[in-house]
């Protein structure tokens, strides 16, 4: 099957590309810069050289690719980001995900596509009230935190747009917090120096439910959902969505690091503002029932207690 991605230079990206290669795909990437396009072209992948952000360059790289299937992973998320300003740090991200999509899908349809997949995520955005696991069902925050709101609204048009989608089957992966090679939570990456120095509290009672995927079972996912399910909304978590009060603890014991201070929320609101805050103890996390059920798809890593020791690296 011939495929479209956008986004093949990402943390996902970097995993997917080689195993659509795997599978028997042909794959064409949207490289941004010929420098990056070499790198795209070592790994068999055909390149289109064109700028996410203009629509004509996009929709006339989509339709020469002519895929079957478009593969949206774009996102533009900087390498430190202020809990407290989290809708500035995502304002190009959040366009990606408004009128870049817009762009993509008419290009897909235009170009004869069967099968579009888009990124969305899956955590915080879940509405913080009734049970701490939510199914894909699960109302979005009516309320979201001072400095979510614009965000939120990102990945709902997304969503809504996955959902009005005429002419072609259209499907949100929700990935959850990732960790691995290449994301924030990996040997070397940002997360983990700042929990190896004692820079991430314990924040009230830790209550925030968070679900985490692997980074390479993200990728197995996406390749899964290029033949698979039906069109709609997929959580793409592990096995084991866990309060904060039990995975940063986990986190810093695997990364040889103290256990981690504890501050009240009161505190805590005056560095992370109420999103952080919230992030801490009152998000809720997902399950993967579906995405197991009908993209018959299994985590290789089905917990993040054994994905932090053995899959950092």
């Amino acid at each position: 099957m011939r495929v479209f991605v956008a986004g093949g230079s990402g943390a996902i990206g970097k995993s997917l590309v080689p195993l659509l290669l795997a599978a028997g795909h042909e794959v064409v990437v949207l490289g941004r810069s010929a420098h990056k396009a070499e790198q795209l072209r070592a790994l068999g992948a055909h390149v289109a050289v064109a700028d996410a952000f203009d629509k004509a360059q996009l929709t006339v790289a989509i339709m020469d690719a002519k895929p079957q299937v478009v593969i949206h992973q774009l996102t533009a998320i900087p390498a430190a980001i202020d809990l407290r300003r989290f809708d500035e740090d995502f304002a190009r991200t959040n366009r990606l995900r408004t009128e870049v999509t817009d762009v993509m899908l008419a290009a897909a349809r235009k170009a004869g596509a069967r099968r579009f997949i888009a990124q969305s995520f899956c955590g915080w955005p879940f509405a913080r009230e009734g049970g701490p696991i939510k199914t894909e069902d699960a109302p979005l925050d009516p309320h979201p935190p001072a400095h979510f709101g614009k965000t939120l609204a990102a990945l709902r048009y997304l969503e809504d747009a996955v959902h009005r989608a005429e002419g072609i089957e259209a499907i949100a992966l929700r990935y959850g917090f990732l960790y691995g090679p290449g994301t924030d939570i990996s040997t070397g990456g940002r997360t983990v120096e700042l929990v190896r120095r004692r820079r991430i509290p314990l924040v009230g009672d830790g209550g925030g439910i968070w679900s985490f995927i692997h980074v390479g079972d993200a990728a197995r996912a996406t390749v899964a959902a290029v033949t698979r399910g039906d069109p709609g909304l997929y959580n793409i978590v592990d096995d084991e969505p866990a309060p904060v009060s039990s995975w940063l603890p986990a986190l810093a014991e695997a990364v040889g690091a103290k256990r981690p201070h504890h501050v009240p929320a009161w505190l805590a609101r005056l560095f992370i503002g109420e999103g952080g805050v919230s992030m801490m103890t009152a998000i809720r996390g997902g399950s993967n029932a579906k995405a197991r059920r009908e993209l018959a798809w299994r985590p290789a890593w089905p917990t993040w207690r054994r994905g932090f020791v053995e899959g950092l690296g």
